[in-house]
């Protein structure tokens, strides 16, 4: 439903976006638990979706990453440089080049630059990108078939756009994140808060969920009827809430060890046993204070999954960096470890 509601979506936007200078929403991929088999609920679950965004003419966007080590993870800002058009302009009188044409003639267009709408300085802004999309939805709606029978919800968020739509006693929550693709490849920048406080609203985090959903569904067509690898990961994730485990940090570790144990060894008759692998897996990144980042660096993903070659080369982060730095942190993650294995 998800899915077919956010093709819907896109169609429109295109019709809205045909003339105007603003992204191009591309369409909707869906990403995170809901999309790989694992969600822990079924009333309460959130469809994330990554929406890509691609420049309208006579834009460029240039990924610049930051080096500035403040935030945490590899984050990028999106520069949206001017590109000429004349080739085009020749052919439609309409097109202008925002390079070569006369600044008041372009102050007379009524489609602003790209520039001037939704960027703060050269960058694309999260935040003005967000409110945009909110109105665009809200455009849109009234002409999707959806229209007739669901009613739409407009959720507040800052660097994401939530909407329910409700249709009698059903209901279903959307969470749409934007993304920009690096090159040709399963690896973007998104609109996706980072682990700071405090996140600029021209910083896009890079993003793995779409490389992270490909292995998922590499996985599942390998695996036999009764596999019973998603299970495992519900009942992890299930069990670290409200502890200082994340659902991440179990999806993580059972993503190392479908790379490395067939998914043929994951039924029910093994389940037991693959979920004490599991646990000794977390133990032994615990006593080494480590946890490897499962996309990042790694060189032996299925060959289906694309990675720029700056993120296949590059040190993997570590997940357990804060137990590095804080003691205490380590002793409080060791206990709830104990914890977690009696429970």
């Amino acid at each position: 439903v998800t899915r077919v509601l956010m093709d819907n979506f896109t169609f429109v936007f295109g019709h809205i976006l045909s003339n105007s200078f603003h992204p191009v929403p591309q369409i909707a991929i869906g990403v995170g638990s809901a999309f790989e088999g694992w969600s822990t609920r079924e009333k309460d679950v959130v469809y994330r979706v990554l929406v890509p965004l691609t420049p309208p003419p006579g834009h460029a966007f240039h990924l610049e990453m930051d080096t500035s080590g403040q935030l945490p993870g590899r984050n990028f800002c999106v520069r949206v440089e001017p590109v000429c058009t004349c080739t085009r302009e020749q052919q439609d009188e309409n097109v202008l080049c925002f390079l070569h044409h006369p600044e008041e003639q372009l102050r007379r267009n009524e489609e602003p630059s790209l520039l001037h709408t939704l960027c703060t300085g050269f960058y694309l802004d999260v935040d003005k990108t967000t409110r945009w999309f909110y109105q665009l939805v809200r455009a849109a709606w009234l002409a999707l078939p959806q229209a007739h029978t669901w009613e739409l919800m407009l959720l507040p968020s800052s660097r994401s756009c939530k909407f329910k739509v409700t249709r009698g006693r059903e209901s279903l929550m959307v969470e749409v994140l934007f993304g920009v693709q690096e090159g040709n490849s399963d690896i973007y920048v998104s609109s996706q808060p980072t682990e700071a406080l405090f996140t600029p609203s021209t910083m896009w985090p890079e993003t793995y969920a779409v490389a992270e959903m490909k292995f998922f569904r590499h996985i599942a067509r390998q695996a036999p009827p009764d596999s019973w690898h998603l299970k495992c990961l519900q009942l992890l994730a299930r069990a670290v809430v409200g502890r200082g485990f994340s659902k991440y940090m179990m999806k993580t570790i059972v993503m190392h060890l479908l790379n490395t144990i067939p998914v043929s060894r994951w039924g029910r008759r093994q389940f037991l046993r693959r979920l004490g692998d599991t646990l000794q897996y977390l133990r032994v990144c615990l006593h080494k204070k480590c946890l490897d980042h499962f996309v990042v660096g790694n060189q032996k993903l299925p060959e289906e999954i694309i990675l720029p070659p700056h993120v296949k080369t590059a040190q993997s982060p570590n997940l357990f960096y804060r137990l590095e730095q804080d003691p205490d942190a380590h002793t409080m993650a060791m206990r709830e470890y104990h914890e977690l294995g009696e429970r």
